[in-house]
């Protein structure tokens, strides 16, 4: 298969491109506006070709897929050209900035008849694959309750466009909290929301301060840096959402996801089963599970997907999670 990557920032050159030539894909072709940027990855890795907009490496290349690696904000339009061009799409999470590009993008992939995936790196870590595995097999019964927490203290990128609601449509909950809001729902099954109750604010990411990952611009910080939610679902089911890039916390980073069921429960990260035997408590961990790169296995998983997989559900899945975020943002 041929491959174009539009965006060459870090995401582009350490998991996409990487990870699609050591699956054997040709990459035929990167676009970046900054033409110098797109020549410096392609000398990089060896890529003949670059172009500084999407039309015009649509137009000269022959492309089977694309991966997008861009801004939240130009998604939408990026993912419609290359379906319409007739290529399998990888964008990169979130997968829009509203329901309706959701929404907009998943009828263009079906007229299309092509895959469209969303990065979502997270699902394809071994402990999860494992513990969704689990799940659908039904070791912990009917799951009625989930909580994800995406919390970072006092870790706003001061880097890139992260705290650009322009360009990026959000802030902690689109960049961070959305990894764990999607894993959720995936070992969930994706239900459909019936309720949700959030809110969205800055609290201290507009105001300068010490922050692990160096300093922000705090002028000009346009986007939320807190989030929480509670979210109901029609099957009954519950989710809490936590999100902050700024909590005053203990431990630096809490990426974290649990799940209750009515016969065990089970937490990530680490994978720990949490269960009731011969009348005591058990908390189980596996004792080997072989690792494996979350992104290596993605662009795997897209691959297969774009070869033999026409029902992959992801676009679908894309909607009820904005339908979601949109819901936190009102």
């Amino acid at each position: 298969m041929k491959i174009g990557i539009i965006g060459t920032g870090g995401i582009a050159t350490s998991a996409h491109i990487p990870n699609y030539v050591k699956a054997g894909m040709d990459v035929v072709a990167v676009m970046n506006r900054t033409r110098a940027n797109g020549e410096r990855v392609a000398r990089q890795f060896g890529i003949p070709n670059v172009y500084e907009t999407v039309e015009e490496m649509l137009t000269y290349e022959q492309l089977d897929a694309v991966s997008i690696c861009t801004p939240n904000a130009l998604h939408k339009e990026q993912v419609l050209l290359a379906l319409e061009a007739g290529c399998h799409v990888l964008c990169e999470k979130p997968p829009g900035i509203s329901e309706n590009e959701a929404i907009e993008m998943l009828k263009a992939a079906k007229r299309a008849g092509k895959t469209l995936q969303y990065g979502f790196h997270y699902r394809h870590r071994a402990d999860t694959v494992l513990l969704k595995r689990m799940i659908d097999a039904g070791e912990l019964g009917d799951i009625y309750a989930a909580t994800a927490f995406a919390l970072r203290r006092r870790g706003i990128p001061g880097w890139g466009v992260f705290t650009n609601k322009e360009l990026q449509g959000g802030g902690a909950l689109l960049d961070i909290g959305v990894h764990m809001l999607d894993l959720a729902l995936h070992l969930m099954g994706y239900p459909k929301p019936r309720e949700v109750v959030g809110h969205v604010g800055q609290y201290l990411g507009n105001r300068p301060g010490v922050g692990l990952l160096g300093e922000w611009d705090a002028s000009s910080l346009s986007v939320e840096d807190t989030a929480r939610a509670m979210i109901t679902f029609e099957n009954g089911a519950s989710l809490l959402l936590d999100v902050s890039y700024m909590a005053n916390i203990e431990e630096k980073d809490t990426m974290r996801v649990e799940c209750r069921g009515t016969n065990a429960g089970a937490s990530l990260f680490p994978l720990t089963l949490h269960t009731e035997k011969y009348g005591a408590l058990f908390d189980e961990r596996p004792t080997y599970l072989t690792e494996h790169d979350p992104y290596e296995r993605q662009i795997q998983r897209f691959l297969e997907a774009c070869r033999e997989d026409p029902n992959y559900r992801q676009a679908e899945e894309a909607v009820i999670l904005h339908r979601i975020i949109d819901r936190i943002y009102a």
